[in-house]
């Protein structure tokens, strides 16, 4: 019997299910860990237990995350609205949480071994090392990168490796990596890898047009300084919420996306996301923004906020430059406080109704009525297109 404790980053699905006896055999014993960061049922959760245990893990810990992912990621996330290459919205960002609490539970059982199932071609491994390394002294083993040496067809290898030892292996976990929190779902692989049509069961959260219901569906959003704090009707905030949201839109097809981003390895990632309850956060978020910041503050806040979305994409959540662009996005937020009615037909949400006590809207209405003279008009117009005409004046 070994005293080598590892633990590992669990989620049940092919390259984690495959570390667990690999890990074994190389002479560790094996505590999984499940961070419940949302997107599963009580179902799901007792599956990854059962099945962390039918792998031959010691120990397998369950921790809920949900809370602690609204306030370390979901506030800032929609702060920010952020969108890496203004078109994937982060969904990723519950590793950071996930590698935090798997060294917590290090520390608990006293080893500095950490396990994950990341390969070597992906974003993911990038994240979770940068992470370790930014929050102590661990060693991290990846047991998929380590059979990726031989370049071998990684898939094939675990799934028939785990077949060898008498392990079934899903069948849409055979064929697509599926990685859903609260957040969202992203899912890549098979036709997505190959920049095809995604099948029809691609989609989780997310119903096809023929199933819409037909009534429009309203939702009255309130926010505090860029953070929704809660729903008319529904009377939970936080990450029940942002559950709900995604019932209720994902319902309407609201949130789907498909899109190629340059990954940190160099290489096009082309991947089908799904985000329907974020994307209402976002929208109300922004609608409200434009409508209470000035001309100056809506034209910068996208430069920190895209910085900051670039810095938690590659891998950088400790990185101290974003813990100041997360002052200066909690600042730009001061003013936006308010509600927003949000509503959908289908497909996409729309902010049809603003209110808030912050609206700067003065005593003039756009292009109904002014409190400047028509002369003031004229004069501010000659001034703002003066260097055009002088040019032409000028050179003809």
């Amino acid at each position: 019997m070994t005293d080598k404790q590892v633990v590992l980053a669990f989620s049940g699905g092919l390259d984690t299910s495959f570390c667990v006896p690999w890990l074994i055999e190389q002479g560790y014993q094996v505590t999984t860990l499940f961070v419940d960061t949302g997107g599963v049922d009580s179902a799901e959760r007792d599956y990854i237990r059962q099945r962390a245990e039918q792998l031959g893990a010691q120990r397998h810990v369950a921790i809920d995350g949900s809370d602690e992912l609204w306030d370390e990621i979901v506030v800032p996330l929609v702060q920010a609205r952020g969108l890496y290459q203004d078109q994937y919205p982060l969904l990723c960002s519950d590793r950071y949480l996930i590698v935090r609490k798997a060294l917590e539970l290090c520390d608990e059982i006293g080893t500095q071994y950490f396990a994950h199932g990341c390969t070597g071609m992906g974003n993911d491994q990038v994240r979770f090392d940068l992470t370790v390394r930014s929050l102590g002294d661990y060693q991290v083993i990846a047991p998929i990168r380590e059979i990726q040496r031989d370049g071998v067809a990684v898939r094939e290898v675990e799934k028939r490796y785990l077949a060898e030892r008498g392990f079934s292996v899903r069948d849409k976990t055979s064929t697509y990596t599926i990685n859903e929190n609260l957040l969202g779902v992203t899912i890549s692989g098979a036709e997505i890898d190959r920049f095809e049509p995604p099948g029809p069961d691609t989609w989780e959260l997310t119903r096809p047009r023929e199933e819409w219901p037909v009534e429009p569906l309203e939702l009255k959003l309130h926010l505090e300084q860029g953070v929704v704090t809660r729903m008319e009707g529904y009377e939970h905030g936080g990450a029940l919420l942002l559950a709900e949201l995604n019932r209720r839109l994902g319902a309407y097809g609201v949130g789907r996306g498909i899109y190629t981003g340059d990954t940190n390895v160099g290489l096009k990632g082309h991947i089908v996301f799904e985000a329907p309850g974020l994307m209402a956060l976002y929208t109300a978020q922004r609608a409200l923004e434009e409508a209470t910041c000035t001309r100056h503050q809506n034209a910068f806040k996208p430069t920190a906020a895209r910085q900051w979305a670039d810095l938690v994409y590659q891998g950088f959540f400790y990185e101290p430059l974003k813990r100041d662009l997360e002052a200066y996005l909690r600042s730009s937020q001061l003013q936006v406080t308010g509600a927003v009615t949000l509503q959908t037909l289908g497909g996409s949400v729309h902010a049809i109704a603003i209110d808030s006590p912050h609206l700067l809207q003065g005593k003039a209405t756009y292009a109904q009525s002014a409190d400047w003279s028509v002369t003031e008009a004229e004069g501010f117009i000659r001034l703002l297109g003066q260097s055009s005409s002088l040019w032409k004046a000028v050179n003809g």
